[in-house]
């Protein structure tokens, strides 16, 4: 019976290097399956870059984007060199795709693994943490990146984890975070995920150490569920959870905003393999299949995503994952395509068949409005440079400065307290931070006061940082062996 539903516009990129060959056998795939779709192909990629475009992508491709807000993007090829950007970043950020969602499932014994047990989704927080892209070189020897983590794009994270745990039947959610180092920042993360488990009691809720996280991840993943995590954390796991799964060219990835979503394979655009007939599509079928869902045709997704399973159990299988003993037939990139049409409407009789019967609305998140905070500044940190390396010389200048409003609390190298009362054996850079604070609360301009007289002391400043208090608790960090 034919399809009388309305077409969804969708923007597609068939990409660079293997991409054009896998993005046809998907369009090909999700197409026989009745997947109603009115689609916009844009160029981006390696041609748009030499071209003379930083970006890869052109004005009218963001206006496709903008118009039909669903994106299936096919992998693409960044010239090397300086001077281009990131089109993954770029799109996630101009677009605000916050939330990246990668499960990661092992297909044994089809697909060869050490971990035969492992269905994973890793939930990673997609537009902040230190990919927030702002590094200053400070002085010859020390460069800075900035780690921005917010509340709101904490919250919009946590709480998409916890609603996608919950609307896909999913029974834990887990965080990782390294708060017991980085207490302010990975802190508030931790602390937005506590806040907002409280509200979902029909899931568990755990959080872990990242490195021991990482590891446990590693070695006995069958006790994770769906996995929450600050950018960078997520960036490197989602790939290891694939890999572990026995490739990551299996695995497809969902990068969802408020208005607009894009969809996508998680490995490049492999310009070796390309016009082979050799490509393996998996990874961005499967990404399709996550673009299906999210547009509101979960039972196409559902019949894509079952006979895909069936195709790997039947044997057939591409070169890259082809055992001899396990495959039964090696084929390219179209012959995979057409054996994934012939299998639907069937189910896989040994791996878990799916279901997307509940998985028929899109995840929206609501923020929770600001609570008003009462803020003072108590203090400031002043970043200096200076090549001299003897701590306490350079400790004992800065006490010289006379300042009614400030005292000179601390100095440190590399966040280390050297002064006063530092160790010879600590080594030192020529960055260092003043900690100057004040008993009571102070105002910019006693602040402007204060650097006046270090700059008229000879010193060089780098940058400050004033230091708060919020609601009388001290929002800063304090130095380590302070």
């Amino acid at each position: 019976m034919a399809n009388t539903s309305p077409q969804v516009p969708i923007t597609v990129a068939y990409g660079d290097g293997i991409g054009p060959e896998i993005m046809q056998a998907t369009l090909d795939i999700i197409q026989a399956a009745g997947a109603n779709l009115a689609i916009e192909v844009i160029e981006i990629g390696e041609k748009v870059y030499l071209s003379g475009n930083t970006a890869g992508i052109a004005p009218e491709a963001w206006e496709s984007l903008r118009r039909t807000k669903v994106f299936l993007k096919a992998p693409i090829t960044t010239p090397q060199g300086g001077g281009f950007k990131s089109l993954n970043v770029t799109t996630r950020k101009m677009l605000g795709l916050y939330a990246n969602i990668r499960p990661c499932v092992s297909y044994n014994p089809f697909v060869a693994t050490k971990h035969p047990i492992m269905d994973v989704v890793i939930v990673r927080e997609n537009e902040e943490d230190l990919y927030a892209g702002i590094e200053h070189q400070q002085t010859p020897e020390v460069i800075q990146c900035l780690k921005l983590i917010t509340r709101p794009g904490s919250e919009k994270i946590v709480r998409y984890a916890f609603e996608y745990a919950r609307q896909y039947g999913r029974k834990k959610v887990t965080c990782f975070t390294k708060d017991n180092i980085m207490k302010q920042t990975d802190g508030l993360f931790h602390k937005v995920f506590d806040e907002i488990g409280e509200e979902y009691p029909d899931l568990e809720k755990e959080h872990w150490i990242v490195d021991i996280g990482a590891a446990k991840l590693a070695d006995t993943p069958e006790n994770f569920d769906v996995i929450v995590m600050p950018n960078l954390y997520g960036d490197i796991l989602s790939d290891v959870a694939a890999q572990i799964t026995g490739s990551v060219g299996l695995a497809g990835s969902a990068n969802i905003g408020a208005e607009v979503s894009m969809f996508e394979a998680i490995h490049g655009s492999a310009p070796r393999r390309a016009g082979q007939n050799l490509a393996n599509p998996s990874g961005l079928l499967l990404g399709a299949v996550q673009m299906l869902v999210h547009i509101g045709q979960g039972d196409i997704a559902e019949k894509v995503h079952n006979a895909w399973l069936a195709t790997l159990e039947s044997g057939v299988h591409t070169y890259d994952i082809f055992q001899e003993g396990v495959s039964k037939q090696k084929v390219g990139t179209k012959e995979f395509a057409q054996a994934v049409i012939a299998h639907l409407g069937k189910v896989p009789a040994q791996l878990k068949a799916v279901s997307y019967a509940k998985a028929h609305e899109t995840i929206r998140v609501t923020l929770k409005p600001a609570v008003p905070v009462k803020m003072e500044t108590v203090g400031v940190d002043v970043f200096l440079y200076c090549d001299d390396r003897n701590a306490q010389k350079f400790g004992e200048r800065l006490e010289k400065i006379q300042n009614a409003d400030f005292h000179l609390y601390m100095v440190t190298n590399r966040g280390v307290k050297v002064y006063p009362g530092g160790m010879s054996e600590t080594f030192c850079t020529d960055h260092w931070r003043a900690r100057f604070k004040s008993d009571n609360h102070v105002s910019y301009q006693q602040i402007i006061n204060l650097l006046q007289q270090v700059h008229d002391a000879d010193f060089q400043i780098i940058k400050t940082e004033n230091l708060c208090r919020f609601d009388g608790v001290d929002v800063f960090s304090a130095g380590q062996g302070a």
